[in-house]
């Protein structure tokens, strides 16, 4: 990953910079990685959000499709 650095401004490479970790999803994996998980809660947890995706899609794509 890379950020340039405009005009000597370094504050707002930071802010580029974190902006990609977040959306790279960095910060969430080092936050589940500070302790260990046991594997069966690691696969509930997994399965989890991905109900939550499907919902989410599933929301957006009924938003779409109702509002055309």
């Amino acid at each position: 990953m890379q950020v340039s650095v405009r005009d000597n401004n370094v504050e707002q490479a930071l802010r580029a910079l974190k902006k990609k970790l977040q959306r790279e999803g960095v910060f969430r994996e080092m936050k589940l990685k500070q302790h260990f998980e046991k594997p069966s809660v690691k696969k509930a947890r997994e399965q989890a959000e991905a109900v939550r995706r499907a919902r989410k899609l599933a929301r957006k794509k009924a938003l779409r499709e109702g509002g055309v």
